[in-house]
């Protein structure tokens, strides 16, 4: 049986320090992302803090790791994205690293440590929360090893954990 998680509103000072926070990390400015304001919600979980605005999870605080979750449109689409092939994508939903011969194409520009949004390229949906291991002028010209880490993928705890409270 599912464990009932509860959620509430976190205090609006705590809500702008996190959210500054979170602007910091996707290196976006405010007026990239306006929607994204307090109120926030927070459900807390075993897998971590599941922050949600409109009702929408939008962020995930887990240990000292803030990032968007892959429901959160809004962040998603002002990010730099990494287009994989339809190869890569049940290897990347099982939770490996996203590999150099399965991408196709890098949309937006990104520097080491930045997150990025992998998505497919027959449906372009978002299927994983990367981090870049080299910036984007690297990885372009890299035609074999890791480029991505993977760090939070379509089907993976946190996945369902989101799920089951929202």
């Amino acid at each position: 049986m599912a464990t009932r998680v509860n959620r509430r509103f976190i205090r609006e000072k705590e809500a702008r320090k996190l959210l500054s926070e979170f602007r910091k990390i996707i290196n976006l400015t405010v007026s990239q992302l306006p929607a994204l304001k307090p109120p926030l919600e927070l459900a807390d979980t075993k897998e971590g803090e599941i922050f949600f605005v409109d009702n929408n999870p939008v962020l995930v605080r887990s240990g000292v790791d803030i990032f968007p979750t892959l429901k959160s449109q809004t962040v998603l689409s002002q990010m730099p994205k990494a287009v994989v092939n339809s190869g890569a994508v049940p290897h990347i939903c099982n939770g490996a690293d996203v590999m150099a011969p399965g991408i196709v194409q890098f949309e937006g520009v990104f520097s080491k440590g930045n997150m990025v949004v992998v998505i497919d390229e027959n449906h372009r949906k978002p299927i994983a929360i990367v981090v870049a291991l080299y910036d984007t002028k690297t990885a372009e010209t890299l035609k074999r090893g890791k480029i991505l880490k993977n760090i939070h993928y379509v089907g993976d705890k946190l996945w369902k954990a989101i799920k089951m409270v929202n």
